[in-house]
């Protein structure tokens, strides 16, 4: 048997329609059928149901078929549309299927249905399986035109951000210093904290320029999202307001997944920050966790992501909701519904950078009036890695040290801010100002050198292949990389290679000082390798 078959039936002769019910069946068909004899009745069963096929007279008392394929074609229905008829004519048969319709039939002739209707439907499935494939290539020259996008801008971020951080490292390092010996009460201490602070916003703008273009240094560990969720929840709380309601719901027990946990609370903060803004009079915030598997066609719908086992973050809101040209460009950088001055337009291009660079992906679905909710699948992590989220708290007091620094940087502003505030704090320090000038101090040099703190992209020779030449004349050299952007040689696919120590620029004076103190700290047992 084969079926079933749903036929919508243009008739007003109930006999008829019984026979050609009846010669349907005869060639195996399982039928299930509704008969109309009139427009309005058309197009109810229509709106209704889904049809297989439309079998219809051409003569009817109150319309004919011609007018029953119009009505079909502007509904917007692909179905195909067979007419049957006991007086229709040649001429009538010509016309109605330059309007549309698949086959014609006289109604003595009804053996012929069968084969002509397997033949309609099969036609009709290629032709739904080639609007599937037309429209899978539509997305994927779409995404592949957002791609280019970010590409093109991204590339100009990652030039741009190796010497505007080189500079944002001396104006913070300068002011930060200036404020540490000015008095409170002197005029100059508060225009050093505006240029301070102004600073900051820059070093902000250029860590987001970075992140959507996917051009991020991340240090990824292996961390459970609720764990994130979890140490990041009351800081939600006070930044979404008292009027917004916060539902946190993780998973009960979710797979680990291998990313950055600062780059994901930004996300998520980013995330929630934007649907604050979208609940001006309160509403609802859920954010949720869930173990999830991704078959080959879910993955395909996902740009970036492969089928398989991950991790999903759903942050879902009550609010004003997106339209669908709206939903078509939120990842684009710079681009904004808020007032001018009100944001940058990186918000959401920042979030769509950092889970892409994180080897995940984003989808959004909005509607008008009820709110938007967005998803982000991560890779179920496989690595057996620390898990520990805890940073290392170091007091003041020991950011000091006496150990010999080689400094190495060929940006002469940085390098004399550093030295300055490595000198400050005791360390006796090295400086040069490329790689072969340093080899030649190390060779030089007849006490020990302890640490080498190195820019990563330097003429010449690279911060990599300068620290490999150094360990060969120094056993136990440990070295702390710094660079304002990615870097191919100490980063692979946008996640810093394991055991090595990295500064992201723009440096201060305590984020100099800790990291320095963490990586000369660090147990023998771990080289930087």
């Amino acid at each position: 048997m084969k079926g079933p078959l749903r036929v919508l039936m243009v008739e007003d002769s109930p006999t008829d329609a019984k026979l050609i019910i009846y010669a349907l069946r005869q060639a195996g068909w399982t039928v299930e059928f509704t008969r109309v004899e009139d427009a309005a009745a058309l197009r109810a069963a229509l709106e209704q149901g889904e049809w297989d096929v439309v079998i219809s007279d051409w003569s009817l008392p109150s319309f004919n078929g011609g007018v029953a394929l119009e009505i079909v074609k502007e509904m917007g229905f692909d179905i195909p549309f067979i007419i049957i008829s006991g007086t229709v004519g040649e001429e009538v048969a010509v016309e109605a299927m330059r309007a549309g319709a698949r086959d014609y039939l006289l109604k003595d002739k009804l053996a012929r249905l069968a084969p002509a209707l397997e033949r309609e439907l099969r036609e009709a499935q290629a032709r739904r399986a080639q609007r599937h494939a037309e429209e899978a290539l539509r997305r994927s020259e779409e995404q592949l035109r957002q791609a280019q996008k970010l590409e093109a801008v991204g590339g100009l971020a990652a030039g741009v951000a190796h010497d505007f951080n080189n500079l944002l490292s001396v104006i913070l390092s300068v002011s930060e210093l200036a404020i540490a010996d000015l008095q409170r009460d002197d005029p100059l201490h508060e225009r050093m904290v505006d240029v301070r602070d102004a600073a900051l916003r820059a070093a902000d703008l250029t860590r987001q320029l970075l992140a959507f273009s996917r051009q991020q240094v991340l240090q990824p560990r292996n961390v459970a999202l609720n764990q994130i969720l979890s140490g990041i929840e009351k800081m939600l709380r006070r930044l979404i307001g008292e009027d917004i309601e916060l539902a946190s719901i993780p998973a009960s027990r979710a797979d680990k997944v291998f990313v950055d946990p600062g780059q994901i609370e930004q996300v998520i903060m980013n995330l929630a920050l934007n649907a604050r803004d979208a609940m001006p009079d309160g509403g609802k915030l859920t954010i949720e966790t869930a173990d999830v598997v991704l078959d080959e066609a879910s993955a395909g719908e996902h740009v970036g992501m492969t089928a398989g086992p991950c991790v999903m973050l759903a942050v879902t809101d009550t609010g004003t909701g997106m339209d669908q040209a709206t939903q078509a460009r939120i990842f684009e950088p710079f681009f904004t519904t808020k007032e001018i001055g009100k944001g940058t337009g990186l918000g959401l291009a920042t979030v769509f950078g950092i889970v892409r660079q994180s080897g995940g992906t984003i989808w959004v679905y909005s509607e008008l009036g009820k709110g938007t909710c967005f998803k982000l699948y991560l890779p179920r992590s496989s690595r057996g890695l620390s898990d520990d989220l805890t940073a290392p708290t170091l007091a003041e007091n020991v950011l000091r040290g006496t150990e010999t620094i080689l400094l190495v940087e060929d940006e002469e502003g940085v390098r004399k801010v550093a030295l300055t505030i490595l000198r400050r704090h005791g360390y006796r320090v090295l400086e040069a100002q490329n790689g072969g000038e340093a080899i030649l101090i190390a060779e030089q040099h007849a006490g020990d050198i302890h640490l080498l703190l190195t820019d990563v992209v330097m003429p010449r020779m690279g911060g990599n292949q300068l620290a490999e030449r150094l360990r060969r004349l120094r056993s136990g050299l440990r070295v702390l990389f710094m660079s304002g952007y990615t870097d191919r040689a100490i980063v692979h696919h946008g996640f810093l290679e394991p055991g090595l120590a990295f500064l992201q620029k723009p440096i201060t004076p305590e984020s100099l000082l800790r990291k320095v103190r963490e990586v000369l700290d660090a147990p023998a047992a771990q080289p930087q390798e």
